[in-house]
């Protein structure tokens, strides 16, 4: 039965991905395809499975001969994550190594379902807590993006935002205009990662890192 699933591939190990899908399905013919998402390398196999690739680097029409070496090596990324509970913050090089980071814990309370006089005083609590978190987080992004690692060539190319959308958000807003421009990158976004820790730093480095395939197995 055909299916199709999305895995995430590290740049390192995608020639060795793209050898064992060969061995699968067969010979490759490669194209630019299009679709909602932007532009991907296609490769499709004799037996009607194909599988689509995205990196940080879109391809070009004029290279129907397949992904050049070196595609699949992302930029250096800005990663910023966000959440109620926590933040991190990193300079990825290329390679993947941390050239600088910060993570920490910020507690702003949940919701609650008192009314009248104390939830509004609540409300308010709240609303200070979320504006310290997102001064924090951006404060800290600015620190990172220094110019100490612009002198080192690790200017960020790429963004990767996760945790919470509108903290996130509010973090680009509340940026210097020194180091406004990043709100410019191009991004990748996870949304779905839990309360930033060293470990969901190091996860969200290796899934904003990772080539994005997209395979149909026929």
């Amino acid at each position: 039965m055909a299916s199709t699933h999305l895995v995430d591939v590290a740049p390192e190990r995608l020639a060795g991905w793209v050898e064992r899908f060969t061995d699968s399905h067969g010979p490759l013919t490669w194209s630019v395809a299009t679709d909602d998402t932007g532009e991907a390398w296609e490769a499709r196999a004799q037996d009607g499975s194909w599988a689509r690739l995205r990196s940080w680097r879109a391809p070009r029409a004029d290279e129907s001969a397949g992904p050049a070496p070196g595609w699949e090596r992302p930029p250096p990324l800005l990663v910023v994550l966000v959440r109620r509970g926590g933040y991190a913050v990193a300079l990825v090089g290329p390679d993947g190594s941390l050239e600088q980071h910060k993570v920490g814990t910020r507690h702003v309370q949940s919701r609650t379902a008192a009314g009248g006089w104390s939830q509004q005083r609540f409300a308010r609590r709240r609303g200070n807590q979320a504006d310290v978190l997102v001064e924090a987080v951006a404060g800290h992004t600015a620190r990172v993006l220094g110019e100490e690692l612009a002198d080192r060539g690790a200017v960020p190319e790429g963004l990767v935002l996760g945790g919470d959308r509108g903290l996130a958000d509010a973090v680009l807003r509340g940026l210097p205009t020194a180091t406004a421009g990043v709100r410019g990158l191009p991004r990748r976004t996870l949304w779905d990662v839990p309360d930033p820790r060293r470990s969901v730093l190091d996860d969200a480095v290796r899934r904003g890192r990772a080539v994005r395939v997209q395979v149909h197995n026929a």
